[in-house]
């Protein structure tokens, strides 16, 4: 069951319902966002209903939902939602109307690679930087990332470039620094089920870019937002990026009829990542391609100056002829399907 606070809803207000459903043995998860606050109960429905909750003061309205994710259904939210990721200054829009482009390189390895990835990437028609600092390997004995080094480099880019900053956060006790320096925390897919992880990203006060699972169903994806939603946070994204299956021709078989399932039954935004589905850079633009088609409402890929020479992942990195051949697609599809690009849409932020 989730209540719903009418807009001049005071803290009072959300405390008195909060205090209404402990009073019977349930539990209230207050997930504040810019235009609304949204209350998650979890405990006895009957007991709930006895409550007539309706008739608390700054209540809206209250709905009985039957998703096992109860805040990030459309359930509770018909209408699809817009994450803002950004510093005052400006915000790009991830959501339905746009279609936003997250480039760079997979690792930062130095201020130098990093600035002309990111110059690569904007020209391409990228409104968001990416770049990991902390890089979870398979193997312990690969390139593991700079850690607050590469955060300092990723901060300094976006001051050169005016990119926001979307970067892998991979340990809890490292949330606070990687969100000192970034604009979107990333949870990875080793990461999707990390449940300490979850929360600790939704208490942290940024957007976040959730990528599914290499193993998970379309509802644990949905499940692992819900932790972050009910910390509080519905600022998320979801992120497709290919799923462990027979197939041995990719690294992962990119799965884009969960576009469409996630987007009928989540509010939230999604968008795929075709670079790390591939694992090679012939097929990134017809698999870029097929997830503009299906509606995705935003592409990550990685984009690398010499990605002969990549430490991490340059298979799949971009250049050259491919990268043109991204750009042209991110500028010609969307509008094609209703969409405009992302820096048609820049804001400033909404304060408070």
């Amino acid at each position: 069951m989730v209540v719903v606070m009418a807009p001049d809803a005071t803290p009072e207000d959300v405390a008195a319902v909060v205090a209404k459903v402990e009073s019977v043995g349930g539990e209230a998860f207050v997930s504040a966002g810019v235009r609304r606050t949204i209350i998650g109960l979890v405990g006895d429905i009957e007991s709930f209903h006895h409550l007539n909750l309706r008739t608390l003061r700054g209540v809206a309205d209250v709905h009985r939902i039957s998703d096992p994710y109860k805040l990030v259904s459309r359930q509770h939210q018909a209408d699809r939602s817009t994450v803002w990721v950004g510093p005052a200054e400006q915000q790009v829009p991830i959501g339905p109307g746009t279609f936003t482009l997250i480039a760079g390189p997979c690792a930062v390895e130095s201020a130098q690679q990093t600035l002309e990835a990111a110059r690569m990437a904007q020209a391409a028609g990228a409104t968001l930087l990416r770049g990991g600092a902390f890089k979870p390997r398979t193997s312990p004995y690969a390139f593991q990332g700079l850690g607050v080094r590469g955060l300092e480099i990723l901060a300094d880019v976006r001051v050169a470039t005016g990119l926001p900053v979307v970067t892998e956060v991979v340990d809890v006790r490292d949330v606070g620094v990687v969100a000192e320096h970034a604009d979107m925390l990333q949870v990875g897919a080793r990461n999707m089920g990390n449940v300490g992880l979850l929360q600790a990203v939704g208490d942290a006060g940024l957007p976040v870019l959730l990528k599914r699972g290499m193993t998970a169903t379309v509802e644990e994806w949905l499940m692992a937002a819900e932790y972050i939603a009910q910390r509080g946070n519905l600022e998320v994204v979801l992120c497709e990026r290919g799923i462990r299956t027979f197939e041995t021709a990719t690294r992962n078989t990119l799965d884009i009829s969960a576009v469409a399932v996630v987007q009928a039954s989540s509010h939230l935004p999604v968008i795929v990542d075709p670079s790390h589905a591939a694992g090679r850079k012939d097929l990134v633009v017809p698999l870029a391609r097929a997830g503009i088609a299906v509606g995705a409402d935003g592409l990550i890929v990685d984009v690398h100056p010499s990605p002969e020479t990549a430490l991490c992942d340059g298979p799949q990195a971009l250049e050259g002829t491919e990268l043109r051949e991204l750009a042209s697609a991110v500028r010609r599809i969307p509008p094609l399907l209703g969409r405009e690009n992302a820096r048609e849409h820049l804001r400033p932020a909404v304060v408070g």
